[in-house]
């Protein structure tokens, strides 16, 4: 099942990221919403660890998680990539049963963006991570991520939005 975490980080180096789980519901369906509810919280702790002591992490809602950080410009894509390695770890449930996980990331810097709102950042960040989506890969945002349209933060029309733009 691949991951997407939506992150946000709107420092002098801002970082917005976006994030929600792909397949999440087949991993409730399958394993049971308590293994559901363990994958959010593995998912959790990992962002929180990543993150270090001076970000701030939280879950939006549902699968949808966002972190805002700094991360200086020479070390972004190497800290990208290691948050994707760390979220594909396996999950381990408490009765011994393993789940794979997988993650996909979209960033969004002020430098790239230009542009100091939260709000564009996030979205900015969610254009990316949809560009990237199933790639396993970390997606930075450019200035043309800001002005892609969206419905309820999804791009309309493209993977994991439902026909009435609306996220799926």
């Amino acid at each position: 099942m691949a991951r997407r975490f939506r992150l946000t980080n709107v420092q002098d180096s801002g970082n917005p990221r976006a994030s929600d789980a792909d397949h999440f519901k087949q991993i409730n369906d399958r394993f049971g919403h308590s293994a559901g509810d363990a994958v959010l919280a593995a998912f959790g702790d990992r962002l929180t660890i990543w993150a270090g002591p001076r970000a701030a992490v939280g879950r939006l809602g549902g699968d949808e998680f966002a972190v805002v950080l700094r991360l200086p410009a020479d070390r972004r894509e190497w800290r990208l990539e290691q948050l994707v390695r760390l979220l594909r770890k396996p999950v381990v449930l408490d009765d011994g049963r393993t789940i794979d996980v997988a993650a996909s990331v979209g960033a969004a810097t002020l430098d790239a963006i230009g542009v100091p709102d939260l709000s564009k950042l996030q979205r900015a960040a969610d254009a990316a991570l949809y560009d990237g989506k199933h790639t396993g890969r970390a997606v930075q945002a450019t200035a043309a991520h800001t002005t892609v349209p969206s419905s309820n933060g999804r791009r309309v029309g493209w993977p994991g939005t439902a026909a009435w733009g609306r996220a799926a």
